[in-house]
């Protein structure tokens, strides 16, 4: 074979190897309208289709997609063609009244569905319409602020203490016991181990493993996912006081909601209604959430409305915080994918930090004075 065959084989093996380079430069005659409808449908099944891949949930991507549904209709057109002036008019007009979590909820959809623009179609998009895919969202009106913005600060241990004790004397002489006492359960769990409300009415019996480590655990199926990635499990060791709060409930109470502890799938909280084979059914977040509002109101009456199932896990974080457990234990038994998410959940009450100065000054002190002698 001659040299000149060889070295054209190999211009055309180069050739194919860098098809797939493509140059922005070149535009072609601009398409239909039907073609554009078409392929601005295409692109976002696309990129429903990458975020499920990803693992996202698909509440997750459904809301993705209800914000940029939403944006869209506003713009009329579609969203590749929007410019900064255009977002300025939209968080700065149209959703200034909205709630922070809104704004932000909806800029980071586009900000993600842009960031698809440009890694998948940014040539293909140029070449139908002579655009270049830059994202509208930038430094100067990129919604501030954060989703966890709102500081929540815990009770007291002795408010808590207080709240709690009043509960129990009330289970003597309140009208539905074994409603109240599983309130009472619930919230205390969420007070001890930092279990969301969500995650509590989901446990079944047999996620109780009392053989499991020193004190038992309890078996989370139905944790909170980060980033919306589904539900993550994790095992949540009976500490706290919570081994004790447990064996009281099931030995004295559960028994009174007419179950079968032996049925598969028989829930840790029952509620008081019954499914058509005579089982119980499982408690509602509501029932939970309503039983707490109203024990706060009649034993905490200051915290009125403030304190939450959510506010008890940011106590649960600052009492095991306070008591010598380390950040990353307390982020295990939260169950957060991140320690600085773990971080935001511990305050320090009282003189702690104060009295870490004082100490260290002492400390000091005494330092100076060895090297004075």
């Amino acid at each position: 074979m001659s040299d000149r065959s060889t070295i054209g084989m190999k211009v055309r093996s180069l050739g194919l190897s860098l098809a797939v380079v493509r140059d922005l430069r070149e535009v072609r005659a601009p398409v239909s309208a039907e073609e554009l409808e078409q392929f601005e449908t295409d692109v976002l099944a696309g990129f429903v289709l990458a975020r499920a891949s990803a693992g996202l949930t698909d509440g997750t991507i459904r809301g993705d997609i209800g914000h940029l549904e939403q944006i869209r209709a506003w713009f009329g057109r579609p969203l590749w063609e929007m410019e900064p002036s255009d977002a300025d008019s939209y968080f700065g007009k149209v959703l200034r009244g909205s709630p922070s979590g809104t704004r932000l909820a909806r800029s980071q959809a586009l900000n993600t569905y842009f960031l698809f623009l440009e890694l998948r179609h940014k040539v293909e998009i140029h070449r139908m319409t002579g655009r270049v895919v830059e994202c509208p969202i930038d430094e100067m009106n990129q919604p501030r602020g954060s989703k966890d913005a709102q500081l929540r600060i815990p009770p007291t241990e002795p408010e808590a203490r207080h709240l709690f004790t009043g509960w129990a004397g009330e289970l003597a002489t309140c009208r539905k016991f074994a409603p109240t006492a599983r309130n009472y359960t619930a919230s205390k769990l969420m007070s001890e181990v930092g279990l969301r409300v969500s995650e509590a009415r989901k446990l079944d019996l047999a996620d109780i493993k009392w053989n499991l480590g020193r004190f038992g655990k309890l078996h989370v199926r139905h944790g909170k996912g980060a980033r919306g990635s589904g539900p993550r499990e994790r095992m949540v060791p009976l500490i706290n006081g919570a081994d004790r709060t447990l064996r009281w409930f099931i030995e004295d109470v559960w028994g009174q909601f007419g179950d079968d502890h032996t049925r598969p799938g028989a829930p840790l909280f029952p509620s008081e209604r019954k499914n058509a084979d005579g089982t119980a059914r499982r408690v509602g977040d509501d029932a939970l959430r309503d039983g707490l509002s109203a024990a706060v109101e009649r034993h905490l009456p200051g915290w009125k409305d403030l304190l939450t199932p959510h506010v008890l896990r940011h106590f649960c974080a600052s009492q095991l915080y306070e008591n010598g457990l380390d950040l990353i234990s307390i982020q295990e038994v939260l169950g957060h994918s991140w320690i600085a998410t773990t971080m935001r959940y511990v305050h320090v009450h009282r003189t702690r930090v104060e009295d870490a100065w004082i100490a260290g000054t002492e400390r000091a002190a005494k330092r100076l004075e060895g090297l004075i002698r």
